[in-house]
């Protein structure tokens, strides 16, 4: 790894009603893809970008998670950290909560929800595009207009390359007052500046302190990079998604590609 990312945190408090009854003994973060939970792939992609120091910013309503993450193996010889976060107050608080455990000026953030193949994995790939001590350096990448109110959305000003520098930065915005159809997805490099910020960070949108309010307000002093990476996302945070990805693992591995073609095709 040219550029080592050796902190990275992994939000997973959220409660995964869109997969009940499942989620009500299983957390949402451990349904399989196959055989290989959504968490293990997020772990392994924090792992190849460097990572040395997981922290899990879980709930007590979820103790599967500190017990699948203290698993020899799951987390390679990293050292791993369950943080319990008090309230559901949102992603920003959940990154808050990591604030006593981040031992670098920069830290990774991976939400397993959104699962991305590639060659090679988002966050090993932000990793090595980073400056260090830069600006907050976030994955981004091109939705349908009608759909930026799901997202936090950039504001571009200059491209160069795969890094998008932005101006501004809105969280779920209305289609018609979207500054870009450029998204922010669940991975995130970001300078510990960011703690200060959502440590006095309003409550946003849902009435939960927004990330995305704290990358806004960081911009003059931190600066803001959107980063498009190279491979293909899929939102298992929903049953259609969480389905996609398993359709593209399976065509992906040798023993199950045959298997997943002749399924389609007789579902078709």
């Amino acid at each position: 790894m040219q550029n080592p990312l050796k902190t990275v945190v992994f939000p997973v408090a959220g409660q995964g009603t869109r997969f009940r009854p499942a989620t009500l003994a299983t957390p949402k973060e451990l349904l399989p893809v196959i055989e290989k939970p959504l968490l293990q792939f997020a772990i392994e992609e924090a792992v190849n970008a460097g990572a040395e120091n997981l922290v899990f910013i879980s709930s007590e309503d979820k103790p599967g998670i500190a017990t699948y993450v203290g698993l020899p193996g799951v987390a390679a010889d990293c050292h791993v950290t369950v943080v319990n976060q008090p309230e559901a107050l949102g992603l920003g608080h959940a990154v808050l909560c990591a604030r006593d455990y981040v031992r670098d000026q920069e830290f990774g953030v991976i939400l397993p929800d959104d699962l991305i193949f590639g060659s090679t994995g988002c966050l090993p790939q932000m990793a090595n595009a980073r400056e260090r001590n830069g600006p907050n350096l976030i994955a981004v990448e091109n939705v349908a207009l009608e759909d930026t109110s799901r997202y936090g959305v950039i504001d571009p000003h200059h491209t160069e390359g795969s890094k998008i520098s932005a101006k501004g930065i809105v969280e779920k915005p209305d289609p018609k007052d979207a500054p870009s159809q450029l998204a922010v997805v669940g991975r995130y490099i970001l300078n510990t500046s960011i703690f200060d910020r959502l440590a006095t960070q309003e409550r946003g949108n849902g009435g939960e302190i927004q990330l995305t309010d704290a990358l806004a307000g960081d911009i003059n002093r931190q600066g803001l990079t959107g980063y498009r990476f190279g491979g293909d996302r899929y939102d298992c945070g929903n049953p259609g998604g969480m389905l996609e990805a398993t359709i593209a693992y399976a065509r992906q591995r040798a023993d199950l590609s045959e298997t997943i073609t002749r399924c389609l095709k007789t579902a078709a």
